[in-house]
C-alpha cells in the first residue's frame, strides 16, 4: 500500500529514469542507452546530496535546522504541485526550514524545460536572487505542464516581473547557462534521482530523508518533524 500510494505522486519512474540517463549520456559524451531501469520509489540505503552552495537558489537561511534540496522540472505536473507545497512548508515552519531549488529538466519528456531552466538563470542574472523565484513562480503559473508553455512567453514573463525584455532575450538566446543546467541534470542522476520532483531533506546533524515525488504535505511534515526532533 505504501509503494502504491507513493507512486501516485511520481512521474512514471521507468520513463523518467530512462529519459534522464539517456539525456545525460547524450549531453555528457555517452552514446548508449542505459541497459536497465532502476526504480527508486523506496528510500535508498545511503542518501547523498551536495550541500548548500553559494550559487544555489534558496528560500530561507542556509543555516536553518532543516534544508529541503529539490531537483525539479518546470514542465512536470508533479513539480508544479510540489512547488506550492514547498511554499507552504517554508511559510508554516517560520525559519526552521529552508528550500533549495536545483534544475532537473527531463529532456526526453519535456524538451522545453531545459530552456525554461536557462531562462530562470537569466532572470537571476538580471534581477538578483528574488527574480529567480518570481520568474519560476510565474512559469509554473503559466504552464499547464507536459511541454505546454510557448517559449515565446518567457520574455513576457521576464517583463512581467520587472526585467528588461531585450536584455533577457539576449541572455536566453546566448545559451550561456546551458552547460550549468545539464550539469545539474547529471548531478541529480548521480545522487539517485529517478523521477521529478526529487528532494532530500537535510538536518544540521547530517541526517537525511527523501521526498519521492509530490508527496502530500502531511507526509512531508512528518519527515521534517522527525529530523527537527533529533
Amino acid at each position: 500500500m505504501e509503494t502504491e500510494e507513493q507512486n501516485k505522486f511520481l512521474v512514471p519512474l521507468a520513463i523518467v529514469v530512462a529519459g534522464a540517463l539517456i539525456s545525460a549520456a547524450i549531453y555528457f559524451g555517452g552514446s548508449k542507452a542505459p541497459s536497465s531501469v532502476v526504480d527508486n520509489s523506496e528510500t535508498p540505503k545511503e542518501i547523498t546530496v551536495p550541500g548548500v552552495r553559494g550559487s544555489d537558489h534558496i528560500q530561507g537561511s542556509a543555516s536553518a535546522p532543516v534544508v529541503v534540496i529539490e531537483y525539479s522540472d518546470s514542465e512536470c505536473p508533479f513539480c508544479k504541485a510540489f512547488h506550492s507545497t514547498m511554499k507552504n512548508i517554508v511559510t508554516s515552519y517560520g525559519g526552521q526550514v529552508a528550500w533549495v531549488y536545483r534544475h532537473f529538466p527531463i529532456a526526453q519528456l519535456h524538451s522545453k524545460a531545459i530552456k525554461e531552466a536557462e531562462a530562470a538563470e537569466c532572470a537571476t542574472e538580471l534581477g538578483g536572487p528574488q527574480s529567480f523565484w518570481d520568474f519560476t513562480d510565474k512559469v509554473f503559473e503559466a504552464t499547464n505542464s507536459n511541454n505546454s508553455l510557448d517559449l515565446a512567453e518567457l520574455p513576457e514573463i521576464a517583463f512581467a516581473i520587472g526585467l528588461d525584455k531585450t536584455a533577457f532575450s539576449a541572455c536566453l538566446d546566448s545559451g550561456k547557462y546551458n552547460k550549468a543546467i545539464l550539469a545539474s541534470v547529471e548531478e541529480a542522476v548521480k545522487i539517485g534521482a529517478r523521477g521529478t520532483p526529487y528532494s532530500v531533506i537535510v538536518a544540521k546533524d547530517g541526517k537525511k530523508d527523501v521526498i519521492n515525488g509530490a508527496e502530500p504535505i502531511a507526509k512531508i511534515k512528518i519527515k521534517i518533524d522527525a529530523l527537527l526532533d533529533n
